[in-house]
Order: C-alpha cells, then structure tokens, then sequence
C-alpha cells in the first residue's frame, strides 16, 4: 500500500483530477469559465463514462444547458450569485424534481414526473446549482449494491466488474469518475457512506433531522435522510450549508438554523479524542487491507494530535458466528425498516399514479398484479418481511422489541461521546465485491451495513473517508461518527485528514 503523504510526485499525477465544486464556482464568478462551458465539459464526460459505469437514469441535457444559459445572463446583469452558482450536481433518482421523471429505480413509478421539488432541490435551485441527471439507485433505496434497479446496474468505476454499492451507488460512482462534481444520496442504514467507501469519494450522512425529507420518496421514515456525495470535505461543508436549511413541510427537520460549516474546515485536531469501538474491529471482522488502511489512517491522526481511547457500543452487537459477522443492530434495522417499508409502500397499488395493471374484472386483482409486476424481488421481500413483524400476534416479539433495542443503541452511543469527541471505525467490512457475488444470500448483502446501520439506528451524523487503497486498486473508507447535530466535527476532522493525505485526488481510469 503506497504512503498516504502527499509529495511533488504524486500532486503531479493527480493533474487530471476532475475539479472540485468549490474550484467551479470561484472559476464561474470570476468570469474565467462560462456556466455554459462548465456544463458541457460535465456532459462530454458523461457521454465517454457512462456507456461503461451506467450511472444515470436521466441525463437532463438540455434542461441543465438552459440552465446554464440562464446563470450566464445572470452574472453578466452583476446579480448576486449563490452559494454553488455554476456548480453541476447529480441527484438521486428518489429525490422529486419537478418536470423531471423520479422513479425511485422501479418499474412501478417508470412514467412518474413529480408536480413539485423536493425541499434540497428548491435550495438547490435556489443557491445556482445545474442539476445535470438523476442517478441509479438501489429500488426505493432497499439494497447495497445498486443491483436491484428496475433498469439497470450501476458498475464500480474502478471496476466495472464490481458494485459500487448501494443505495445510492450511481450517485456515488457519479461523483468518483468526474461526471459531475457534485451529487446527492440518501442514507438509511448506509446508503450514503458505503458507496462512498466503494467509489472512493467522500459520504456524508446528516443527523437524522438536519435535512428536510419533504420531496424525498419514503423508504424507513423514521431512519431516511438526504446527504451529499463529494470528492473533497470541503464541498461537503459547500453542499450541506445549502441543504442544511429548516423545513415546515417536514415535522422531523429541525428548527435550529445550520452551523457555519466552510469555517469548521480550518479548525485544529490537535487534542481532539477519538473513540475505537472494540466492537469495530473484532478479530476476523475486518478484510485484512481494510484493516491495514484504517491502522494507517489512525496514525495519520495521531501524528495530527488525536488521542485514541477504546469504548465499547454493546448493543450493536457486532460479533463472529461461525466464521461470519453477525449483529444484533442489523436484525433491529431489518425490522424497524422493513416495517416501516411495508407502510410507506402500501400507496403504490396502480390507482393514484405510477403504473397500473389493466384488463382485471376486480380491484383486488388489479392491486395484486400492478404490485406483482411493479416491484422487484428485494422491495417484495421487504414488504412481506414488514408486514409479517406488524402483524396481530407479532408486533410485540419483533417490531416492539426492535424499538426497544434501538432506544439501547442510541444510549450506548450518548454514553460514548460523554468521552469522546469523535468515533472512528471502518466503513465497510470489505472492499467493493463482484457484481452477482452476494445477491444469492441477502443476509450476506444486508451485513455489508454492519459498521454503518447503528450510527442510523441511533440518529447520529457520520462520514465516510477515502484512506488507502487494496494492492488491487480499490478504494478503502474510514468512518468517522458524531453525536447529533455535530457535523462540524466530522468536517473539522475529515478536512484536516484531507490536507495530510492524497486518497481523494485519485481518480478511476474509466474506459470510454
């Protein structure tokens, strides 16, 4: 594994490293690039990548040039500009955009054009970014691979013959391979930071709250929120200052106005403590390079000045059964989501929008049969695993008894950072795996969550890393948690990792 420092030789081979969304809109707004040529180099990108990594759903080509037309007349009037005026973004294809189809990956909703924009597209409107697609998603973000599209596979950039991971693996593999700069995921058990892990970007989960969800196709509302994929924690912070803002329309965002998170980048980590949960890194828990990357990345903050403690998170219970991990955080995640699944799922029965089954002489037929035909096989397992734990007679063994474990999640985690300011820990148990390796076992594919599910479980923010590479030149993530509301830790820590070290400046050598 070659060192992380950064030095001359190795600045100079990343010179063709896509820009940053920062790097755009200083260009933008001091009249050296035109938003309009900002946006075709982004969609020439697209036109050489995607044949190979099938990252998009929806490319809006011509809305996005419009767009950008428009921000170019704006700057050339001295109008005030936005936060990400010029910036491309891609969004994740369960996030509504109004005139643009959101299909959530399913077939139920393939001709489904939203009336409205979700509450993060309207800031992101707001603020002058050009939406330049809608991204491949795991279907209603129930997967970690990305495979269980209704249309198609997204592929890992720096392997097309393996995942990306998933949920929202096109948005992440968007991002890695420089299509655009800039793209947003949702994460309800991990579907931010694992992919980010895989593609070798950067993930990072919001509190549960800190983002409104208003817009956004529900999955597990109690666990669902919206967070951005990047390449550098600076456009973490960039992106998160812009969505970050309070709602109405959603009752669970919160009302307490964002941190000033571009002025957290530059603070120090020296006398910081992190915590190592000894149930992170159990003897045969981790692949053996995951392992050897994250050792690194410790020393790396401890040359910054991070003490390390050990804590314990017992009740996410990560642990070895017979060769296999196993957690007790995961079978309460499978329950808590796949319950609340089976609710939020229940509108789709082809009456009031998506697709509709016809030529059935009654309703009942017509529901079975556009479900039937609407969802794939991951979305049906899901609801009848959640309808099976709300059902009379088991509600109290499983749905009740989940909750009950999640309150002890949350209270190891409240526990943990009276002592620490920050936990550090792996993202993912191995890097990104072959396409087709895991989806005969889903309980092989869902413990790919492992080390990512109970930071959801118990509302906190979290962010994945880029920290090394395998011999095989795939991409390894750190995770990095806070405690609630505290995402200018997680940006303080990760921009100051950032400075040290050259892992976000690589980029995969897609074939065109």
């Amino acid at each position: 594994m070659p060192s992380p420092h950064l030095d001359q030789s190795i600045q100079s081979t990343m010179s063709d490293a896509p820009a940053t969304a920062t790097s755009i809109r200083n260009a933008f707004l001091s009249g050296e690039r035109t938003a309009g040529s900002i946006i075709e180099e982004h969609l020439a990108r697209i036109r050489q990548s995607e044949p190979a990594v099938d990252a998009f759903l929806t490319v809006t080509e011509e809305e996005a040039l419009e767009r950008a037309r428009a921000l170019d007349e704006k700057r050339s009037r001295g109008e005030e500009m936005g936060l990400l005026a010029g910036v491309p973004i891609a969004v994740k294809d369960i996030i509504c955009t109004r005139g643009v189809r959101t299909t959530c990956a399913s077939k139920i909703l393939y001709n489904f054009v939203p009336p409205y924009d979700a509450h993060v597209v309207e800031r992101l409107l707001a603020e002058d970014a050009v939406i330049i697609g809608k991204t491949n998603m795991d279907e209603f973000a129930m997967g970690s691979s990305t495979e269980n599209s209704g249309f198609k596979i997204t592929r890992n950039p720096w392997d097309t013959s393996r995942a990306p991971g998933g949920s929202s693996g096109g948005s992440a593999a968007a991002v890695a391979v420089g299509m655009a700069p800039l793209a947003l995921g949702t994460d309800t058990g991990g579907s931010i930071r694992q992919p980010a892990a895989l593609c070798g970007v950067v993930g990072l989960k919001p509190t549960y709250g800190r983002v409104s969800r208003y817009g956004v196709v529900a999955f597990a509302s109690s666990l669902d929120q919206v967070g951005p994929i990047t390449r550098t924690v600076e456009d973490s912070a960039l992106l998160l200052q812009v969505i970050a803002a309070p709602d109405e329309r959603d009752s669970t965002c919160t009302r307490r106005e964002p941190d000033d998170y571009a002025a957290a980048l530059a603070g120090p980590v020296k006398g910081l403590t992190f915590g190592l949960p000894r149930e992170f890194f159990i003897e045969g828990g981790l692949d053996g390079e995951v392992a050897a990357a994250l050792e690194e990345a410790r020393r790396e903050f401890e040359r910054l000045g991070v003490r390390f403690v050990d804590v314990s998170l017992p009740h996410s219970g990560i642990d070895m059964e017979g060769g296999k991990l196993s957690s007790f955080a995961v079978a309460c995640y499978y329950i808590i989501c796949t319950a609340e699944a089976s609710s939020n799922l229940a509108r789709y029965d082809g009456v009031k929008y998506g697709h509709r089954s016809e030529g059935h002489a009654d309703m009942i037929g017509m529901y079975s049969k556009t479900r039937g035909e609407g969802f794939g096989d991951e979305v049906k397992r899901r609801i009848m695993l959640g309808t099976y734990v709300l059902s009379s007679g088991y509600y109290d063994a499983y749905y009740l008894q989940a909750a009950r474990v999640r309150r002890l999640i949350k209270e190891d985690f409240d526990r943990a950072f009276e002592e620490v300011d920050l936990l550090f820990g792996p993202t993912s148990p191995t890097p990104a795996f072959k396409i087709g390796e895991k989806t005969e076992d889903p309980l092989e594919m869902y413990l790919n969550d492992v080390f990512t599910i109970p930071c959801d479980l118990a509302g906190n923010c979290g962010i994945s890393l880029p920290c090394g590479f395998t011999d095989g030149g795939l991409p390894i993530g750190m995770q990095l948690m806070a405690t609630h509301w505290d995402e200018a830790a997680l940006l303080r820590a990760g921009a100051a990792y950032q400075r040290e070290t050259d892992w976000h400046l690589r980029v995969p050598d897609v074939p065109a």
